[in-house]
């Protein structure tokens, strides 16, 4: 028997409200998990207390769960700006984004996506770093490590309408009524889980993404201390981290320590969108990657 994305949705979960589907992509943002959040949850224990995402990036895995009570961290003041906002209201996300998308008509695309990006370089805000994950080059939000600009190029494809965008809000708006979202290190915030909790880390890949957010001072020994501290206390823990490359000819080495984790799933991701990038005008063909999930029970 096939088993369908939406079954899974339906199917029981004591500690996630009852949503019909799963949202659409708010931010883009390269190594979400848009597409493969069902899939992931799919793995989890059917019943929890508290849902914890210390990294909580464009929060896929979050939208699809819809969690009755959540925790949802990230270190970086204007993503947690945005996420704030959209809890209050979708008209006011919707108004931020309208504003800039305006731009496009008066100045053309790439023109107002600059204009955009020099206004948040020089002070770095919410509603600005919103239009630009939706306009910037296939979600690939790079930061220079010099200075700590945004230095990503604005994308091919023409950002969706501001209509659009606000329903999409809308829907976020209505599953996020239950998290906590707070501007803490990823320590910080898994240091509340406890017995019962589901903690899901989505951490900067060391193999794929050490250009992006987030990756520079990262460090995965550090993750493996505050994952065996959580498992101590109780909580479930799901880690995503690289699994294979190249279609599956290249496996990325990544041995965590010996019994931290009880199994292993692999989840197929489909071509590299981070490829996609390095690689413009290139076949595709053999750049498919798989994640691997590692789960502590």
């Amino acid at each position: 028997m096939t088993i369908m994305p939406s079954d899974l949705l339906a199917s029981p979960l004591i500690g996630r409200k009852a949503h019909k589907g799963q949202p659409q992509q708010l931010l883009k943002w390269i190594g979400n998990k848009q597409r493969y959040a069902v899939e992931i949850i799919s793995h989890w224990p059917k019943s929890f207390s508290t849902y914890f995402e210390p990294f909580t990036g464009s929060a896929a895995v979050l939208g699809a769960l819809g969690p009755e009570r959540a925790v949802a961290g990230d270190i970086y003041a204007p993503l947690i700006e945005i996420w704030h906002a959209v809890q209050r209201s979708a008209i006011e996300v919707g108004e931020w984004y309208a504003e800039r998308h305006a731009l496009i008509e008066r100045m053309g695309k790439t023109e107002a996506y600059l204009s955009v990006r020099d206004s948040f370089n020089s002070r770095p805000n919410g509603p600005d770093f919103l239009f630009l994950s939706r306009a910037c080059y296939g979600g690939v939000v790079r930061f220079r490590k010099k200075d700590g600009a945004m230095s990503t190029p604005p994308g091919p494809h023409n950002p969706i309408s501001p209509e659009k965008f606000t329903a999409r809000a809308q829907s976020w708006h209505e599953r996020l009524q239950g998290t906590e979202f707070i501007r803490a290190d990823y320590r910080e915030v898994m240091a509340r889980a406890g017995a019962g909790d589901v903690v899901y880390c989505d951490p900067p890949y060391s193999d794929s993404q050490s250009i992006l957010y987030g990756a520079q001072d990262f460090r995965l020994s550090d993750l493996y201390s505050a994952i065996e501290a959580c498992k101590k206390r109780g909580a479930f823990v799901i880690l995503s981290i690289d699994g294979t490359k190249k279609s599956g000819s290249d496996n990325i080495d990544i041995a965590p320590p010996e019994s931290l984790f009880e199994r292993e799933v692999f989840v197929n991701c489909g071509r590299s969108m981070l490829r996609r990038f390095q690689m413009v005008g290139q076949s595709l063909e053999q750049e498919e990657v798989t994640d691997r999930l590692l789960l502590t029970w």
